[in-house]
């Protein structure tokens, strides 16, 4: 049940009572990504293999040294651990680190090496290490992906290590090619990252990255550019992990039948009035829901005495927060102020926007100074105040 604004169904909500309308999307169920982690996270218990990934915001930030330097102290401690796949062409810290493990040699096809897949099932190691994970295996392999075979080998009880560049995962790609120009047809999509059981971002200052691809720092250039590029790509590296570290935690707590509570996720709430400048900061929202893979929402609380020009004003802004992919929710209650903290505490709320100016007297419908009352309520959610 809803109305249509905008070509998009809203919710009701009751403040303080038992009964609101819902929409039956909203009812309880697991989005594909998370049934995929679910089913592979209790396969993995099953076999005992887990899966561990390096994720560099780009090229030169040292995740695969990490990943072999991690295979050799676990060697070092007695794992049974072999190489499956390396690069084509390892610098020579890596060669140091690969001539203290054991490999398993490609197979060699008329398309290109390929991992030999039923050797390290034959071997049937503790831990494979993998490098790198985007490879598109040549025509004619049992699986098409790389990924692919690391499933596989985890079905079979084997434990992967592996590494992988941002640029390489398909939900990222565009915003990568964006930044750098740079394009790639290999990829793995994101689901396989929240089923990893282990992720590592290798972080390291873009300055040291840029010296380790060999690129001068200079006060003015091409290595400004670049630099400028690199800190793009770490902020969205960053933001990816937050991601998938919420997915976990989140699959952690609904399994174990903890009370959820506030993610890693930013859900952002802008509060919407007929006066405010709700354009602005439905903007603003969407710009902060996309910087960090977030969740926007936009809310109304209904007003009897609202005249037929304000609520045309607000159909438009309705349709602006449709057009930049809001929830859109309006609001049932006496208390503005308390429907808005009540609906932000039941939603998990990280920040809320409202619009505020003196010419527009919210003490008309509500009691007492309505940005002091709506902190004061929001108790561990940020506010940030528009002014109009």
């Amino acid at each position: 049940m809803g109305a249509c604004v905008a070509g998009g169904l809203f919710r009701v909500y009751t403040c303080r009572k038992k009964t609101r309308i819902m929409r039956l999307s909203e009812l309880p169920r697991p989005s594909p990504e998370r049934l995929l982690k679910q089913a592979q996270a209790e396969e993995s218990k099953r076999w005992g293999a887990r899966l561990k990934i390096f994720l560099g915001y780009a090229p030169g930030v040292g995740k695969s040294y990490r990943m072999l330097d991690e295979a050799r102290r676990r060697r070092e401690r007695g794992e049974d651990v072999v190489v499956g796949a390396v690069q084509q062409k390892p610098s020579e810290e890596l060669q140091a680190l690969l001539r203290k493990l054991e490999r398993i040699e490609p197979l060699e096809t008329s398309s290109g090496q390929a991992m030999d897949l039923d050797a390290i099932l034959r071997r049937a190691p503790q831990v494979c290490v993998i490098d790198p994970l985007a490879a598109e295996n040549p025509p004619g392999s049992r699986n098409r992906y790389r990924w692919q075979d690391v499933q596989e080998l985890m079905r079979n009880g084997v434990s992967v290590l592996t590494s992988v560049n941002l640029l390489h995962v398909v939900e990222y790609r565009e915003k990568v090619q964006a930044i750098t120009g740079k394009h790639t047809t290999e990829a793995i999509p994101k689901s396989f990252l929240l089923a990893a059981d282990d992720i590592v971002i290798v972080d390291v200052p873009t300055d040291l990255c840029l010296w380790r691809l060999g690129e001068k720092l200079t006060p003015t250039g091409i290595s400004n550019s670049r630099e400028r590029e690199l800190s793009e790509l770490r902020e969205l590296a960053l933001l990816l992990t937050a991601e998938v570290v919420d997915a976990q935690l989140e699959s952690y707590v609904h399994a174990h039948g903890i009370e959820p509570v506030f993610g890693t996720h930013e859900r952002f709430l802008v509060c919407i009035t007929p006066q405010c400048n709700a354009k602005t900061m439905i903007e603003s929202g969407k710009r902060n829901k996309e910087r960090f893979q977030g969740e926007l929402f936009v809310v109304y609380v209904r007003r009897p005495q609202d005249t037929d020009k304000e609520k045309a004003a607000l159909e438009s802004y309705l349709e602006s927060a449709y057009e930049a992919g809001a929830t859109i929710e309006v609001i049932e209650s006496n208390d503005p102020i308390e429907g808005i903290t009540e609906f932000a505490h039941q939603n998990r709320i990280t920040q809320i926007f409202i619009g505020h100016r003196s010419q527009e007297n919210w003490r008309d419908w509500l009691f007492g100074d309505p940005v002091l009352r709506l902190i004061r309520g929001a108790e561990g959610i940020d506010v940030r105040v528009f002014p109009d």
